[in-house]
């Protein structure tokens, strides 16, 4: 089943069954991961593959979805919301412009095209352990 038709789904019964909408029914079929306050959800998420994962930020803070260069596959293609090439950069630009922001509302996309774990942060809230992981299979 498609994660998030199968997210939206699980949802839906967490909101008839408790009375209050989860926050897996909000990903629905708009996003994979949100962005709380001060985490990712979810923090773990496994795709294929070629999939595309879709970060939405569901918070009124402004974060940030930046890879540990050290901490992604060797030939994977280093990602980063703001488009940076590097993780020295994507910090830089935080520290100097806020760069690689994302607002309320606001999403960032990555196809995943090596398998392996993907470690990834948010910069501003990394101190608070706003950090995750996808993991990719074959």
């Amino acid at each position: 089943m498609h994660r998030r038709r199968f997210l939206g789904r699980v949802g839906a019964v967490s909101a008839a069954v408790g009375g209050s909408l989860s926050v897996a029914g909000c990903l629905a079929d708009e996003y994979d991961v949100g962005m709380l306050a001060s985490g990712y959800v979810p923090e773990e998420l496994t795709v294929e593959v070629g999939d595309t994962v879709v970060w939405e930020n569901t918070s009124s803070r402004g974060h940030t979805v930046t890879a540990y260069q050290a901490a992604i596959p060797d030939a994977a293609t280093y990602f980063a919301s703001g488009g940076f090439d590097t993780e020295s950069a994507a910090r830089e630009a935080w520290t100097t412009d806020f760069g690689g922001r994302l607002d309320t509302g606001d999403r960032f996309t990555h196809e995943f095209g090596v398998a392996g774990r993907h470690d990834y942060v948010c910069i501003p809230h990394e101190t608070g352990g706003m950090y995750a992981t996808v993991f990719v299979e074959e």
